[in-house]
């Protein structure tokens, strides 16, 4: 059950941890995504939640739901100015060279009849930049924590793929499909609020990192 999921919630700000493999946004075949779970969110109000923000459908952790419209505004325009703090998770097909930095690469989207579009390193695309940290290397694979001061669609999985030259486990678009799922995970969220305490929630460890023996 989705209601099961809630890491924070107040009158404004409602946070779950979204399950791998549920969409944010209604697919086109008319499948199940998180707008079916909307009215089991409610908890009191009339009003649905609305997301404030987008996780891609294989990415799992923290997402972002605003209670009422004003909320919304407020929390949309924390994102838009770069005032949330958003760490990462990720099990990576290889091992980065060094320990620790940041990917500098600007992003633009590209797109082929073949292969369906993308996101690559673009000089004139929009401004990237994902700080990352690497944690633990175990049996070839590395988990590493990214901090995205930007917020570009697949900034995370485009980053590990051409800036630190190692795919996300599991990434069906920039590395290879894997059965266990993609290993990417929005472990922490922390949204400023102007005379409210903060947005804050941390997602719980992921049973498929677990599942490909990275235990927290």
């Amino acid at each position: 059950m989705i209601g099961d999921r809630v890491l924070f919630l107040d009158g404004e700000a409602l946070v779950i941890d979204k399950p791998a493999g549920l969409p944010v946004d209604p697919p086109r075949d008319g499948s199940i995504s998180l707008e079916n779970h909307l009215s089991n969110l409610t908890f009191g109000f009339r009003r649905w939640p609305h997301p404030v923000h987008r996780l891609d459908r294989d990415t799992s952790g923290c997402l972002l739901l605003s209670r009422n419209p004003k909320a919304h505004a407020r929390l949309q325009q924390a994102f838009e100015a770069g005032a949330v703090t958003k760490r990462y998770l990720a099990i990576l097909d290889g091992v980065p060279d060094g320990e620790a930095g940041e990917i500098d690469l600007p992003l633009g989207k590209v797109s082929t009849a073949a292969a369906g579009w993308r996101m690559t390193r673009d000089a004139a695309g929009k401004p990237s930049r994902t700080g990352w940290r690497l944690i633990r290397v175990q049996d070839g694979r590395a988990l590493v924590e990214f901090r995205p001061a930007t917020g570009r669609t697949h900034q995370i999985r485009v980053h590990a793929l051409e800036g630190l030259g190692v795919s996300v486990v599991g990434d069906p678009t920039y590395g290879r499909a894997d059965k266990a799922g993609m290993m990417l995970h929005a472990a922490t969220l922390i949204v400023p609020r102007a005379g409210k305490p903060d947005v804050s929630a941390e997602a719980p460890w992921p049973e498929r990192f677990r599942a490909v023996g990275f235990d927290e």
